[in-house]
């Protein structure tokens, strides 16, 4: 791949810039995403999870078995704010309600 080649598009991240952060040290998917925010986007890493951790993997030696994909919390699908709003309402959680 390029260097400019979009790696992670949510957070604009080419190729070169994870390859950049892993020479400064940054060596576990966790690492770089606290850093950079691959990972973070609406994706939720879906799209860059495996590209950064082969990149991981040439660079530490390791097995992409051995990486860790990182921590990720919910929701890790989009939500649609109505669909939450509907929820809150069906539950009786609307407006005027204590």
């Amino acid at each position: 791949m390029a260097d400019k080649t979009f790696i992670c598009r949510c957070s604009d991240l080419t190729l070169q810039d994870i390859r950049n952060l892993i020479a400064k040290g940054y060596t576990t998917f966790d690492e770089l995403k606290r850093v950079s925010r691959v990972g973070m986007g609406p994706c939720q890493g879906r799209t860059c999870m495996p590209l950064v951790l082969r990149e991981l993997s040439i660079a530490t030696g390791k097995s992409i078995a051995e990486l860790s994909p990182g921590t990720f919390r919910p929701p890790v699908k989009s939500i649609k704010l109505g669909a939450i709003a509907a929820h809150a309402f069906e539950e009786g959680g609307g407006e005027g309600h204590e």
